[in-house]
């Protein structure tokens, strides 16, 4: 039997360059509710696998490329335990992870 092969996509420059400054809202990680930042180790991988972008990392802990992320907010939908959040463009300067985990 063979191991199960995933394809995965990463961002990169296209013909549009960086495409970050498009979003209005920002996704940042709660790390107080974040499963794989709470355990220390990937688990359930969901906001990695709908983000259209590819602009969540698989690693640990995960984090979210803001170059190419355009603010859709799929990601804060589809997490089941509610670790990502979204606020407004103007107050998330580089910030990818709520470390106080207060939101």
């Amino acid at each position: 039997m063979s191991a199960h092969q995933v394809s995965q996509s990463r961002p990169s420059v296209g013909e549009a360059g960086a495409t970050g400054d498009w979003r209005n809202e920002a996704p940042f990680i709660v790390a107080a509710t974040c499963v794989a930042v709470k355990l220390g180790k990937i688990t359930c991988q969901i906001c990695w696998s709908y983000c259209p972008d590819a602009c969540i990392s698989q690693g640990m802990p995960p984090v979210i490329d803001l170059t190419y992320c355009k603010g859709c907010g799929i990601c804060a939908e589809v997490c089941p335990h509610h670790a990502i959040g979204m606020r407004a463009e103007a107050e998330h300067g580089v910030c990818t992870t709520d470390e106080g985990g207060a939101e």
